[in-house]
């Protein structure tokens, strides 16, 4: 049988069900770091912990909006730092 055409990609399938999700429900656990476990086929369990990058900065959703990308942040940052140091 020979498929009609792409389903439209637009559209929530029926049977996903997110009307009791709750979003952000990790967001804080997730921040402070996280634990990875991979199980392989040959039995061996790989465990990685990621936290974030040292010197990375993470913005909250509303400051986020403001700006579009590092170079912005950096900008506003720059302005606030005092010339003589």
């Amino acid at each position: 049988m020979k498929k009609t055409g792409a389903p439209d990609r637009d559209e929530m399938r029926a049977e996903y069900d997110f009307s009791k999700g709750v979003r952000g429900k990790h967001y804080t656990a997730y921040r402070d770091g996280h634990t990875t476990r991979v199980r392989r086929a040959d039995g061996t369990t790989s465990v990685q912990h990621f936290t974030q990058e040292d010197g990375s900065v993470m913005l909250d959703p509303d400051v986020k909006a403001s700006f579009p990308d590092s170079a912005s942040v950096n900008r506003a940052l720059r302005a606030l730092i005092p010339e003589n140091r």
